[in-house]
């Protein structure tokens, strides 16, 4: 990796501020429902600990509280599950920047420090230059370790790195190695999955891996705008009308390329989206009045066909309405096939990182993205303004 990660520079006895992703659902009376992504931290935070740190500062958003004060997006129940897990004493302050805070920093007995919600402060999400300098101001070192919020340009991920030295945490390292070698220099056969609602929301990725993977799958809904785009009849199935020529620009693309994409040959079909739903398949072309929800046994068949010899497999957007069990099965299956390759697996975080939780398959895969949007724009191609400000390995 061509910038400093947390592991080439000396902390023993510094303090260091990491920015980490503590977005966390909570339920009405704000407990934390889903504490993976305050999990995901927790290889970076002991690192540092066992590294004999002076004091570790952790900041973080929550929710959207647009630059005022929101008692329900505080962070505190977020030190209190942090405390938990470590089994280490965490301060909680209620602020994020000022003399006061640096007061309460150095006054702090606690090694683990969190500071309260960053876009409590409009300056935030501004990526305000003295907002910056006030956050860098409270440490030796700046660690990011939140690569969720990496796509991002804000005060906490992309500034406060131009006033102080700045390095990678642990587990965006993993990230920039994982999503970084399937972008530049993947072992072959290289396989990509794409799948989710829209074809617009693909079109980074399709364009910049195109080229350089060996064949691309498409399920989910995306998958009926490409199959319209070959004159298929797709009954009410999801479309996108004004992406029809993309559709068939990217197959003729492919073809030239010399390039395979692979779709739908069978489908699981409702009438409608009810978990009670009246269940058929049917083979490549759907009834009107029908919607497809699902790929159908045939497609899952021939998707693990393509993809049982693949050494590295890329995989954004489910494949159905993995939310309803009734129109899960073809993610489900296809997960769990790969979960048994010899391979390296990555999952492109938001709804196919969801999927695999829900099927309890993340030890099967080689690495889960943490960022939904990050990890789509990493896979584009794009420079996150997160990795690109920290500091340069010389």
């Amino acid at each position: 990796m061509a910038k400093l990660s947390i592991r080439d520079i000396e902390i023993k006895g510094k303090t260091l501020l990491m920015r980490a992703d503590f977005n966390v659902p909570q339920d009405k009376e704000l407990n934390i429902t889903d504490d993976t992504r305050i999990r995901a931290t927790l290889t970076t935070v002991r690192y540092i600990l066992d590294n004999s740190v002076g004091k570790l500062i952790l900041i973080s958003h929550l929710g959207r509280p647009d630059g005022k004060v929101v008692d329900k997006y505080s962070l505190k129940p977020v030190a209190k599950r942090l405390q938990e897990l470590l089994n280490e004493p965490v301060k909680f302050l209620a602020d994020c920047v000022g003399e006061k805070i640096k007061d309460d920093v150095r006054a702090a007995k606690e090694r683990i420090i969190l500071l309260e919600n960053l876009r409590f402060y409009a300056e935030e999400e501004n990526n305000d230059p003295e907002f910056s300098k006030k956050l860098a101001s409270l440490a030796d070192f700046f660690i990011n370790d939140a690569f969720g919020t990496a796509h991002r340009a804000h005060a906490s991920t992309e500034g406060v790195a131009h006033y102080i030295k700045s390095a990678a945490g642990l587990l965006l390292e993993k990230e920039i190695r994982y999503l970084g070698e399937a972008v530049q220099n993947p072992v072959r056969p290289f396989m990509l999955i794409l799948g989710g609602a829209k074809v617009s929301d693909k079109i980074g990725i399709i364009e910049n891996l195109l080229p350089k993977c060996d064949c691309i799958l498409v399920g989910g809904g995306m998958a009926y705008t490409f199959l319209k785009a070959q004159g298929l009849a797709i009954g009410n199935s999801r479309l996108e009308k004004d992406k029809i020529g993309l559709a068939k620009n990217i197959l003729d693309k492919a073809k030239n390329l010399n390039k395979e994409i692979v779709l739908p040959i069978d489908h699981v079909i409702v009438g409608n989206i009810d978990n009670d739903a009246d269940i058929k398949i049917c083979d490549r072309e759907i009834p009107d009045g029908k919607m497809a929800v699902d790929i159908g046994p045939k497609t899952v068949g021939l998707f693990e066909g393509k993809l049982k010899g693949a050494k590295t497999i890329v995989w954004n957007g489910p494949l159905g309405i993995f939310e309803t069990d009734s129109f899960s099965k073809g993610t489900k299956e296809i997960a769990e096939f790969i979960g048994n390759l010899n391979c390296t697996s990555i999952i492109g975080g938001g709804d196919t990182a969801a999927a695999i939780a829900k099927f309890k398959l993340e030890d099967k895969m080689t690495h889960i993205s943490t960022g939904g949007g990050a990890s789509l724009e990493f896979l584009e191609g794009r420079t996150l303004p997160g990795i690109a400000a920290l500091t340069d390995k010389k």
